[in-house]
């Protein structure tokens, strides 16, 4: 089975379906293509704070919200996996689809850490959630560059951050703050928890009480099915036109390489993608 369409959303987060309400009321042929649940890594957002227009929401009901919009305006999304993209063809599980224009957004879920997933008071983003722990002790596990820059901004916020590494932790700006407490070559062993909250870390070397605990383990960018452009780590390098090394293909959210990941940046991104294509088709 083969369609045409003018233009192919891959991945129905916030980034794809803001690009599809601008291709809709652009009047461009297209459809969404995802195999999750429409929200992308939304619906694993328990709280943000920091989106306009809502004092506070969860990601579930904004990638709700987002979802409404599109389909009250029949939007077309195609439920399936992409195996390959490759000259204007995308490959699913399902169906072989043609497209003059390509837009990716599929995202980057964070690697989880087992012992900590589905609890109420675990944060994959200090940005988002950190003004909810305001005054509190929180623990960040983490031994990139990244996530010591996550604890310094925690530290504005929280009355002490301890950072749980299982490697030496050799950045040079973390001495300058006080309450910020390092536990080095520490594993993560076990958590006691209370109502879904995490209310102990144990490693092996010592038992830590936290109020929450914010985890920078890394991301999985989804680009493996694109091929004949340009990545770096594995995100999509693109110009201000969201346009990739190739010229028919688009990107936008967190699946790009850039400074902030944010779901404010990724409206942004997916409003500059969708005009970009319908000049590009008109």
């Amino acid at each position: 089975m083969k369609s045409n369409f003018d233009c192919v959303i891959v991945g129905c987060g916030i980034a794809g379906m803001t690009a599809a309400i601008y291709l809709k009321r652009a009047n461009v042929n297209f459809c969404i293509i995802d195999f999750d649940a429409p929200g992308g890594t939304l619906n694993k957002v328990k709280t943000i704070s920091n989106y306009p227009g809502f004092q506070e929401i969860s990601g579930p009901e904004l990638a709700f919200r987002v979802f409404e919009q599109v389909s009250n305006l029949d939007i077309l999304i195609k439920y399936g996996k992409v195996l390959k993209i490759e000259d204007n063809i995308i490959t699913t599980d399902k169906e072989e689809i043609t497209a003059k224009k390509i837009i990716i957004a599929t995202g980057r879920p964070p690697k989880h850490i087992k012992l900590l997933e589905d609890l109420d008071n675990v944060s994959y983003c200090a940005l988002c959630d950190g003004s909810l722990y305001k005054n509190k002790n929180v623990a960040l596990i983490g031994k990139s560059e990244t996530a010591y820059n996550e604890a310094i901004y925690l530290s504005s916020l929280c009355n002490k951050v301890t950072i749980i590494s299982e490697d030496e932790i050799n950045f040079a700006p973390l001495k300058n703050y006080n309450n910020i407490v390092l536990k080095e070559k520490n594993n993560l062993k076990l958590i006691e928890k209370e109502k879904n909250l995490v209310k102990k870390i144990i490693t092996d070397k010592e038992i830590i009480d936290v109020d929450a605990v914010f985890v920078y383990n890394g991301y999985e960018p989804k680009t493996d099915f694109v091929k004949g452009i340009k990545l770096k780590n594995g995100y999509i390098i693109v110009n201000k036109n969201m346009q990739s090394s190739n010229k028919d293909i688009y990107a936008c959210g967190d699946i790009i390489l850039k400074d902030i990941y944010q779901i404010t940046t990724a409206v942004s991104e997916a409003t500059i993608a969708a005009i970009n294509v319908k000049k590009e088709l008109s």
